[in-house]
């Protein structure tokens, strides 16, 4: 760049249209930023021979941001509302040699959006299924959470009713990972109230409206949470992270009396490992409240 310009330096970079073998192209979408789309999904959406798309306008006004031309391509719709007739058609076209680019409305395909039917049927009929990786929602908030990521759960959507969401939380709080679920900005109150009775102090981060223009991310327990939120909920796509549980510590006065007990049949060592395995404490902190014990 010339010293003397001002303002943002522009780089160039070329749209490719290869020639695509043929088979399945999953294709992730920009979550918000349009300009999160890779170079390699802007040729994909150049050169394929076919377009699918979860939403057609979405597709359409992406192209139009990019100035990818359609060169007289139909987009076409698939959803979870017509997925039952349009994955044999989309199939058949791959098997006969064409090119299938499908599109999420935003993120990834599959993750939690459509295109798991078309997959299976691809597969099932040896038909190349090419991952276009890029945006996801999910990982997205997940790398700005701030909580353990060497061990993740994605849960997706909980349920809408109220006995069937209590239970479907209750099973994935458990699980000895961080989790993340997505949530209706509507009933993301809801769902915090639930996980309030699950475990109240459990760190939660919830992550709204990633890579747009109003992006917030929201940390503390679920009580914090669930009393700073406005009633009817918040605006924009909300993604929750949750930390993993956590860890049931055993009852001091519990341990002491077993300990005493033990200690009428047993020497203080032997004592102290029996507790620390029960418990799951060090031997060394049951050997310590032994101690505590013959001095009383």
């Amino acid at each position: 760049m010339n010293a003397d310009t001002h303002g943002p330096e522009t780089l160039s970079a070329r749209i490719e249209a290869p020639r695509l073998e043929a088979g399945l192209y999953l294709v992730a979408t920009p979550i918000g930023t349009a300009r999160d789309i890779t170079l390699r999904a802007l040729d994909v959406l150049n050169a394929a021979d076919i377009l699918a798309a979860e939403d057609t306008r979405t597709l359409r006004h992406l192209m139009d941001i990019h100035g990818v031309p359609l060169r007289g391509r139909r987009i076409i719709a698939y959803h979870d509302h017509n997925e039952m007739k349009q994955a044999s058609p989309l199939v058949a076209a791959m098997s006969d040699g064409n090119s299938v680019a499908y599109f999420s409305e935003a993120g990834t395909p599959l993750v939690a959006d459509p295109g798991f039917r078309l997959a299976r049927e691809a597969i099932a009929r040896d038909v190349r299924v090419h991952p276009l990786p890029g945006p996801s929602a999910a990982l997205a908030a997940l790398s700005v959470a701030g909580l353990p990521s060497d061990r993740f759960l994605f849960a997706g959507f909980p349920p809408q009713s109220g006995g069937q969401k209590k239970s479907w939380l209750t099973e994935a709080a458990a699980v000895d990972a961080t989790v993340i679920l997505f949530e209706s900005p509507r009933r993301v109150k809801q769902t915090l109230g639930i996980l309030c009775e699950i475990e109240p102090k459990r760190i939660i981060v919830l992550c709204r409206e990633l890579t747009k223009k109003f992006e917030e991310v929201l940390r503390g327990t679920a009580q914090d949470l669930y009393e700073n939120l406005p009633e009817k909920g918040v605006k924009g796509e909300v993604v929750l992270v949750l930390d993993r549980p956590q860890a049931n510590l055993p009852d001091e006065a519990e341990i002491t009396e077993m300990l005493s007990t033990m200690l009428g049949d047993m020497s203080l060592r032997d004592a102290a490992t029996a507790v620390a395995e029960k418990y799951g404490i060090s031997r060394r902190d049951a050997y310590q409240i032994g101690l505590t014990l013959g001095k009383g």
